[in-house]
């Protein structure tokens, strides 16, 4: 019984496990676009440096920088399964039948480092050269970020694996208390089965003795 518990324990622990590899690997797949977002914003800020451009020009640069800056902006309010993907607060995975934890680091895309880049104007020379630092520097912050959620989507795949084999193991050694073993059994019921036909032959030869000597006296 204590087995069958601690297994289904595991087993509650590997669904939060594999709830929290979900949760990295859609954080993941929003911040890689904000990363192609990111590599566009620089890209128009360089552009925007430009001397032959005219202020009309740097203009409809703005224009795209911002709606880029706004897509930024609209991935940081994101959840999944109304629990925020980016607010930057670590999760607690329970790991374990015994309640263990592992800290999954948040990713806050709402850190200024972020929302200055994207709130900076490129309709100036001077503004498209601060706003090119800004997002080289968002953009090393989305590099770490990223790498924060390697490590966790790494992390909890080891501790899935370690889950599987556990169960699998107290599984196997349940079955060696709980199952019958059915060669033994079928051996068991056949000699048994044996024993019962021959002791009712025996039964039946003993009671038909009395009838035969009645049958010798008559």
């Amino acid at each position: 019984m204590k087995l069958t518990s601690e297994m289904a324990r595991i087993t509650g622990a590997q669904n939060n496990v594999s709830d929290a590899i979900s949760f990295n690997q859609t954080q993941d797949g929003y911040m890689s676009q904000v990363s192609s977002a990111f590599s566009r914003m620089s890209e128009l800020s360089v552009l925007a440096q430009d001397v032959t451009k005219t202020t009309g020009d740097r203009a409809l640069y703005q224009q795209e920088f911002s709606a880029l800056g706004s897509y930024i902006n609209n991935v940081s309010t994101k959840d999944f399964n109304g629990v925020s993907l980016f607010n930057g607060a670590t999760l607690q995975v329970t790991t374990d039948a015994d309640g263990s934890t592992f800290s999954d680091l948040g990713i806050n895309l709402s850190g200024a480092t972020y929302t200055t880049a994207d709130a900076d104007d490129i309709t100036s020379i001077t503004g498209a050269t601060q706003a090119l630092t800004d997002v080289t520097a968002a953009i090393n912050q989305l590099a770490s970020d990223r790498a924060h959620i390697g490590t966790n989507i790494e992390s909890l795949t080891y501790y899935n694996n370690q889950l599987t084999t556990l169960n699998n193991n107290l599984s196997a050694a349940n079955s060696q208390i709980m199952d019958v073993d059915v060669a033994q059994e079928s051996t068991t019921y056949a000699k048994y089965n044996i024993l019962v036909q021959t002791g009712t032959a025996m039964l039946a030869q003993a009671n038909s003795l009395p009838q035969s000597v009645l049958k010798l006296l008559t």
